[in-house]
């Protein structure tokens, strides 16, 4: 069946074993706007598409605390396991109809960490990433603050959720539930899967916006972000790399 028909898209398939690593997402700000799937096909790998959300490809400004990472399960690496990750990213589609991500840039506090994953075909960026927080905790806001090291490129951006508000909405869905990247390594197109539960997604206000990232990537959006959510986080695995083979 094509997963676009596929009543259960939301929900996280099986993951393929072993599992090769092991992370929670804490406190996620996730800024979507609109763009043409024209202006994005270029950053897809080969054999790969941009996928369309309510009539218009997207491009996600996120940001999250990446907590406990570590090789297979269970095992976080202390102090290089936990750093904030801010990442542009865009929305594909493989030729058997899987969903997935593409990254154009993952901003990182992590020298090692960034080395490693630039090794495994990840474009991670060498940057100061600061998670933000302002106000008290019944009115506070969730935000960060990004400033690369060897390029001059700058983002801060906050938001304050709506708690009292649940996120399920078929947009909001549809931007979040991903479970699996699409990258290129040595010239092969991979496809990496993961799992986690449903995001606890809340809607949220745009409270600061001053981003350089979205630019640098040579993406050109208008406007303040027409969807801007939070999540406390999730828990999630990542499983066995595949080879995307030709449609």
């Amino acid at each position: 069946m094509h997963r676009e028909q596929d009543p259960d898209r939301h929900l996280a398939p099986t993951l393929p074993r072993p599992v090769i690593m092991d992370q929670f997402w804490a406190d996620a700000v996730f800024l979507h706007w609109r763009i043409g799937a024209e202006a994005v096909a270029r950053y897809m790998p080969a054999g790969v598409v941009p996928d369309v959300v309510d009539g218009s490809s997207w491009v996600g400004l996120i940001g999250f605390r990446m907590v406990g990472a570590g090789l297979g399960r269970g095992f976080p690496v202390p102090y290089f396991g936990s750093f904030s990750e801010i990442n542009v990213r865009l929305y594909s589609r493989g030729p058997d109809g899987t969903r997935g991500v593409v990254f154009v840039t993952l901003d990182a506090s992590r020298l090692a960490v960034v080395l490693a994953a630039r090794a495994g075909g990840i474009p991670y960026v060498w940057s100061k990433c600061s998670p933000l927080t302002r106000g008290a905790e019944a009115e506070r806001e969730y935000g960060y603050d990004v400033v690369r090291y060897r390029r001059q490129a700058t983002s801060r951006f906050l938001v304050l959720p709506e708690m009292d508000r649940t996120a399920d909405d078929a947009l909001s869905l549809e931007l979040t539930a991903r479970f699996g990247l699409h990258s290129t390594l040595a010239g092969r197109t991979l496809y990496i899967p993961n799992t986690h539960s449903s995001w606890p997604l809340h809607p949220a206000v745009l409270t600061e916006l001053d981003d350089g990232l979205l630019g640098a990537a040579g993406l050109r959006v208008e406007g303040p972000p027409e969807s801007v959510l939070f999540s406390p986080g999730v828990q999630t695995q990542f499983g066995k790399p595949s080879v995307v083979r030709p449609g």
